[in-house]
């Protein structure tokens, strides 16, 4: 019996890549002008961390309008104050002791998403728009290689040299529905943790910050009433601001708003990229720096000595890493258990006047204290024994009188 052979045909299974997508004309570009180039549909993923702006739905509708065969949208903002905002506050985390890792923070958040729409969505790509100059591109495909080594990463305007005016004609042409006629001179990161400005006239060292850079500060030298806060700790989260409860997410928002009407955590600093050139940067973070600043305070009341001294250490290099963009990397998540364990105590109440650009604590109260009035007065009731200063002294400078003895010679 003859057999007659059937060719099957299988369907080929389209590529796909998975968007960081804003929302804005670069981004919105980006979906069709990914499609282009590699063939592949694109999913676009926005992920609100607290930066304001348009509504969600309105940013997914877009998406879909420009192109993108799926659009997610998460609200990730009580996300992103408990998993990075808190963990940031707890190391004192002030990269170059003075910036608090506004954008740095936000990366690994945005990946976490990105990575599990492409997982769900069988993407083997994920596209994200930063240049080949910042520090971004590091954070979003250190970060997603970290969480799924399989995954590929492309930048449009990186990869394949997507220009402004050349997304703006793109977007003429296809008549994507966003507008393009007006350019901030600066270019602008946010979220609910902080604000970053930077180029334009900010480029030129010299020039001093105007006042129209700011949104999250009022200025600082116009005369006004100076805020006294309390903020209360548990094991160095926020829990409270004086004396009513409130999430991580509450406390960032509620400083940002007290705070930054008093002109707090304004910065104005030439930076150390991690791609080896130096950049002028200007933040505005007055909700981390008036957290960080408290904290800081209690730590000091509640933290033993050295186990301090060496956190500053850790500190430091904790926040080198998240600026580096290795918040996945295994010496991350081992400091992390350091830092966890150094705030064991760190609960208690700090009280702070705000004005004119400046936090500054004035009263500290924490059932841990390990300040003792009794050791540390020099009133009557001084329980400190100062008869043994003298030997412990001694013994101290040791060593030092040893050498200095050989070398006196």
């Amino acid at each position: 019996m003859h057999v007659s052979e059937c060719t099957v045909r299988e369907t080929p299974v389209t590529e796909r890549v998975v968007l960081a997508y804003s929302g804005g004309l670069d981004t919105s570009v980006a979906i069709g002008w990914i499609a282009e180039e590699t063939g592949a549909e694109v999913i676009a993923v926005a992920v609100d961390v607290g930066q304001g702006g348009e509504d969600l739905d309105v940013i997914r509708k877009r998406a879909l309008a420009c192109g993108a065969v799926e659009a997610e949208v998460a609200d990730a903002k009580d996300e992103f104050a408990d998993q990075y905002c808190v963990p940031a506050i707890k190391a004192n985390a002030l990269y170059m002791d003075r910036y608090p890792l506004v954008s740095a923070l936000s990366r690994p958040a945005i990946v976490k998403h990105l990575v599990a729409a492409a997982q769900k969505h069988g993407a083997g790509t994920v596209a994200h728009g930063c240049t080949g100059k910042g520090n971004d591109q590091v954070r979003f495909e250190a970060g997603i290689v970290a969480l799924a080594p399989d995954l590929k990463c492309i930048a449009p305007v990186r990869d394949y040299a997507m220009t402004r005016d050349k997304a703006i004609a793109f977007c003429e042409e296809k008549g994507l529905p966003i507008a393009t006629s007006k350019k901030s001179p600066y270019s602008i990161d946010q979220n609910v943790f902080g604000r970053a400005i930077e180029t334009g006239f900010l480029e030129d060292i010299w020039n001093s910050p105007i006042e129209d850079i700011y949104e999250y500060t009022q200025d600082p030298s116009v005369p006004r009433e100076p805020d006294e806060v309390v903020i209360s700790f548990k094991e160095g989260v926020p829990v409270a601001i004086d004396g009513k409860p409130v999430t991580p997410l509450q406390a960032v928002q509620l400083l940002n708003e007290r705070a930054g009407a008093q002109g707090i955590g304004r910065i104005d600093m030439v930076e150390d990229r991690l791609v080896g050139i130096k950049s002028r940067e200007v933040y505005e973070a007055p909700g981390a720096i008036a957290l960080i600043t408290a904290h800081q305070e209690l730590e000091n009341v509640t933290v033993e000595r050295e186990l301090a001294r060496y956190k500053r250490q850790v500190e430091q290099r904790w926040g080198e890493l998240v600026y580096d963009g290795l918040w996945f990397s295994p010496l991350k998540r081992a400091l992390d258990g350091f830092i966890n364990e150094a705030n064991q105590h760190v609960t208690g109440d700090i009280r702070m006047t705000m004005h004119g650009g400046r936090a500054v604590v004035t009263g500290r109260r924490s059932d841990a204290s390990l300040y003792d009035f009794n050791l540390a007065t020099y009133d009557t009731g001084d329980t400190f024994d100062q008869s043994k200063a003298q030997g412990f002294i001694e013994i101290f400078g040791l060593s030092q009188k040893i050498a200095a003895q050989r070398d006196l010679a």
